[in-house]
């Protein structure tokens, strides 16, 4: 009687075991294309990623370098203070963004172009994504709004 509990207990641990492995690897798969790691400018071109990997870039859209083109085409430079790195981007951009601006794009660099799917401005005078924030900083550019 007490090695067939025993057994039922074993068999249990092995199924919860086993049902929690398959999980855990379907949701690494799941996730696999909607993780993007952030880069700044100067990260990106030091060590450029390949042309089929997705991530984020951020930074200050660089003054001068806002070109609209045919349709909605887009094209400007963002940068940290260490380095500039060409962004075009077809599509209708956010209200707030403007030149001298934080900024977050995601999408894929291709010889040596970042092609941005997605752009995201700040949303106010004061708010910027923390990673653009610790970048600017480390490249000695950042000015706090608040004085």
């Amino acid at each position: 009687m007490k090695s067939l509990k025993k057994q039922r207990r074993i068999q249990i641990i092995l199924v919860t075991a086993v049902a929690l492995a398959i999980s855990t690897a379907l949701i690494g798969y799941a996730m696999r294309d909607g993780i993007n790691f952030f880069r700044a400018p100067s990260q990106v071109m030091a060590d450029p990623p390949g042309p089929g990997e997705v991530f984020r870039i951020g930074g200050l859209v660089a003054t001068g370098t806002l070109q609209r083109g045919q349709g909605e085409v887009i094209r400007f430079e963002v940068t940290d203070g260490g380095a500039s790195v060409p962004v075009v981007f077809s599509g209708v951009l956010p209200d707030l963004f403007a030149e001298d601006q934080g900024m977050v794009g995601t999408g894929r660099y291709v010889n040596g172009v970042f092609e941005a799917s997605e752009i995201l401005a700040k949303h106010d005078e004061t708010y910027m994504p923390k990673e653009v924030v610790d970048a600017l900083k480390e490249q000695g550019v950042y000015k706090d709004p608040q004085g």
